[in-house]
């Protein structure tokens, strides 16, 4: 980083993710970053996929990171992460570096899946960290693989005749389990000590590792910076985002649901859902939804 870029703080660069990136103010994404870095401590190299974590972190010729990061493309942070730890295992320090992968729910639930899969399967020592903002927010609010029922998106917008995306989310939980990984679990920003908890406790673990962060988009969410983390409380609190943990195929924690709400007040925060509070007709797109939060409870034991 420039010295003149360094010298505009007075206090010391004491996270491994820093002041000087663009993120948007209240970014839950950037929030999760930070935890997870600074959980894994300075001994740690990481892959990026293109997209928000990276275009507002390290724009040439500074950095926000001060471990070691590598960006290649789109789909390739799992593919880097593998080719990283290979080199590490010739210098014989692959048990003392993590290695870490990151990628946003585009990479991670459609354009790298392949890449992800062949990594589990190889039963790489590698954390693979996925945002999960539910689109490609990036790029304009695309809708992805982890985008939402009714969820209005540049390329699934709500209409006369569309109530937004009709297609359900991926579930990228099961397809982690399917691979036989040793640790699966899910965060979000709203509850930052668990994200702190769950990084330290996915590096403890020998193997392939798949931690899933629920990060609010400021303005792919159409919410106030201000509502970043109580947004992603009343997603669990709700139900529709169940937080979980699995430790070698078993559900070892499932995070309870303190004060049950209705997911209407989740929904309601967000203008990607405003079009269904405007009729009857909304209201029963609402009730689906409602469903699905109900499904959680019920299969995770929430309540």
């Amino acid at each position: 980083m420039p010295q003149d870029i360094k010298t505009k703080y007075k206090s010391p660069l004491s996270h491994l993710l820093n002041p000087g990136h663009t993120a948007c103010a209240g970014c839950g994404m950037i929030v999760a970053a930070r935890l997870v870095l600074d959980a894994a401590g300075p001994n740690t190299i990481v892959t990026n996929a293109t997209g928000c974590s990276e275009v507002t972190t390290t724009q040439y010729p500074m950095t926000s990171y001060k471990q070691p990061w590598i960006h290649s493309l789109f789909e390739n942070p799992a593919a880097v992460a593998s080719g990283i730890l290979a080199a590490l295992k010739v210098k014989g320090l692959a048990d003392k570096i993590n290695v870490i992968a990151i990628g946003g729910d585009g990479a991670t639930f459609d354009i790298g899946l392949v890449h992800i899969s062949g990594m589990w399967e190889r039963g790489e020592n590698i954390l693979y960290v996925c945002y999960d903002n539910e689109a490609y927010q990036n790029t304009g609010y695309q809708s992805s693989g982890a985008t939402p029922l009714a969820a209005a998106t540049s390329t699934t917008p709500a209409g006369n005749k569309s109530w937004g995306s009709d297609l359900p989310k991926k579930d990228m939980i099961r397809i982690a389990l399917a691979h036989n990984l040793p640790y699966v679990a899910t965060a979000t920003t709203g509850y930052p000590l668990d994200i702190i908890a769950k990084t330290k406790k996915a590096l403890s673990i020998k193997g392939p590792k798949y931690l899933q962060i629920y990060t609010p988009c400021v303005p792919g969410w159409g919410i106030e910076p201000k509502d970043t983390l109580s947004t992603s409380q009343l997603a669990v609190q709700s139900g529709f985002y169940p937080i979980v943990e699995y430790v070698n195929g078993e559900l070892i924690k499932a995070q309870k649901i303190t004060k049950k709400v209705p997911v209407e007040n989740f929904l309601k925060l967000q203008k990607r859902f405003k079009h269904l509070f405007k009729s009857p007709e909304g209201q029963k797109e609402i009730a689906k939804i409602q469903a699905l939060a109900e499904k959680n409870i019920r299969d995770f034991n929430l309540l």
